[in-house]
């Protein structure tokens, strides 16, 4: 679904509760049922799972996106992932997730880009030095479940389905931000350089970079603006 390239774009949510009051909203109800339509399965929520950031092995100080000219940032294979890396100021490169530590270690990258719990779980923090919280991907995915199944049930069903969603997606989300909060002390007690750039100017040149692309063209004329505008 082209369109919703939009929502995989870097900077549009601020954080989980951005992300939680969209699909929410009648915007998130609009992208909903393009979904429902055309690939028929119901969007229950969406299931954040961290806020993507830039570590690096490098201790050059990071601000703007200018600072990133050259640095070789791992990012997962595929032209979506190229694409946020290119949005950061970076020179993105492909490398499997589990090279990555590897990749570090030897100097073939010079950072990566993953959610602090990831960096806790691989490990990349023996072999960083610093992590830039540029935020620049708020992470989830979508709980769904098949059209046919869903209009299957009662009125009542359904609302005490997406009711018991609802609560476990709101308790998920808030275990994450813990964690993330938790993990960015965690990093700093050992050694790591941990700050928060100039997330404006990032979020102002990536944003920029992705209007300017082929994606773009197939996003919902405005969409961005009022999403950039919602409380």
């Amino acid at each position: 679904m082209p369109a919703w390239s939009l929502l995989t774009s870097a900077y549009l949510f601020r954080d989980a509760n951005h992300l939680s009051n969209f699909f929410a909203s009648d915007l998130g109800t609009q992208m909903k049922k393009m979904v429902e339509d055309q690939v028929k399965v119901k969007i229950l929520g969406p299931t954040f799972f961290g806020t993507r950031h830039v570590g690096l092995k490098t201790k050059k100080k990071i601000n703007v996106p200018a600072d990133l000219a050259g640095v070789k940032l791992r990012m997962p294979p595929g032209e979506t992932w190229q694409m946020l890396g290119k949005s950061l100021g970076a020179n993105p490169t492909p490398m499997a997730y589990a090279e990555t530590y590897t990749g570090l270690q030897t100097g073939a990258i010079d950072g990566q880009d993953n959610p602090l719990p990831n960096v806790q779980n691989m490990k990349f923090y023996e072999v960083m030095s610093q992590i830039v919280l540029t935020s620049h991907l708020v992470a989830f995915d979508l709980l769904t479940v098949n059209m046919k199944t869903w209009q299957g049930m009662t009125p009542a069903k359904q609302r005490a389905f997406q009711a018991a969603a609802d609560k476990a997606i709101a308790w998920s989300a808030a275990e994450h931000g813990k964690r993330e909060a938790e993990l960015a002390d965690t990093f700093r007690k050992q050694g790591l350089d941990v700050y928060v750039p100039n997330v404006s100017a990032f979020r102002e040149y990536a944003q920029k970079v992705y209007l300017a692309s082929d994606d773009a063209k197939t996003w919902p004329p405005g969409m961005l603006d009022k999403i950039n505008a919602m409380k």
